[in-house]
């Protein structure tokens, strides 16, 4: 006899480039426990699994074990939700096509689904933040990569192979000074509005500037998106100008992607959104600049009102429970 339905709990993944966050989840969306590992310190994806039950084994143990656990859902950078696997990730270390849902499935004794991450992002924020009451939206995903996911008519795109809207890598510069993006293309979306295409940015600016700036006293390899936001803080020209340049960028791309699913809402998600004023201003001027008429007004520009991890995390559980 199958009791799965009577079992309380999912278990969430969200899988960043850098960090991973595990939660277990109740049916009202309250997250009951949260355990983070890194994801860039398991170069074997066997030993990610393992340190990841592991973590998880004291969450576990809080709620009643894994037999109160229903199922698990993992929201990854291309993750197949067709196929349960990842493929060819360009911000992960594991090469090819890695079995990510067969894996966690065999560790933990519990059916696992996966789905991109931007998709968990747009599911947690359909089912529990902004978008809720909302049929037609796309959820865009700012950390260390771009991220997105696209609702029409109330479902996540999944195309004919799991893998639609891939929004990040839309090509923006098809020029030979392209930057060079981690999917083995150039002048990727990713590249500039991504959390480390801003240090990108910031590198360019301040090679190509002369005045001060309190981004000058830092190695600018290790420049983070956070230093610049610090930098703007204290109005620093320079650190003002890599939003703009950030804000501009994205504005225009998504004054394109509304032409294809005349969303009600484009919704920002991630790191970078805590920039605030200093990226939404220049964004929203280029967004509404750039919009064809017949879609001038309609689609609003929002940030996500789940914190931190949450949509995320909250999202991906949602596919434990299917």
């Amino acid at each position: 006899m199958d009791n799965s339905n009577e079992k309380p709990y999912v278990i969430g993944l969200d899988m960043g480039g850098t960090n991973s966050v595990f939660g277990i989840v109740d049916q009202r969306g309250t997250i009951k426990a949260q355990v983070v590992i890194s994801t860039k310190a398991y170069p074997d994806i066997n030993d990610y699994v393992k340190a990841g039950v592991e973590a998880l084994q004291p969450a576990l143990d809080l709620v009643g074990g894994i037999s109160q656990i229903r199922g698990m859902g993992i929201g990854a950078p291309n993750g197949n939700f067709y196929n349960g696997t990842i493929e060819y990730a360009a911000n992960l270390a594991w090469e090819g096509i890695v079995p990510i849902a067969q894996l966690f499935q065999d560790a933990l004794g519990v059916p696992t689904r996966v789905t991109n991450d931007a998709n968990a992002a747009a599911m947690g924020e359909m089912t529990y933040g902004v978008a809720r009451g909302m049929k037609n939206f796309i959820m865009i995903t700012l950390g260390t990569g771009v991220g997105s996911g696209i609702v029409v008519d109330g479902n996540i795109v999944y195309g004919s192979d799991g893998f639609a809207g891939e929004l990040g890598h839309f090509v923006i510069d098809h020029t030979e000074n392209g930057r060079p993006c981690g999917c083995g293309r150039s002048g990727c979306l990713e590249t500039y509005c991504s959390a480390t295409g801003v240090a990108r940015t910031a590198r360019e600016i301040l090679s190509k500037r002369i005045e001060d700036s309190p981004l000058r006293q830092l190695d600018p390899d290790k420049i983070t998106s956070y230093d610049v936001f610090k930098a703007a803080e204290q109005g620093d020209p320079i650190a003002l100008d890599i939003f703009d340049f950030t804000g501009k960028v994205l504005g225009t791309a998504c004054a394109d992607f509304v032409t294809f699913n005349s969303p009600e809402a484009i919704i920002f998600f991630g790191g970078l959104t805590k920039a605030g004023d200093y990226l939404m201003k220049p964004l929203r001027e280029a967004f509404e600049k750039n919009t064809l008429n017949i879609f001038q007004g309609k689609a609003k520009l929002l940030i996500s009102s789940l914190n931190g991890s949450e949509a995320a995390v909250l999202g991906a559980s949602a596919l434990g429970w299917e």
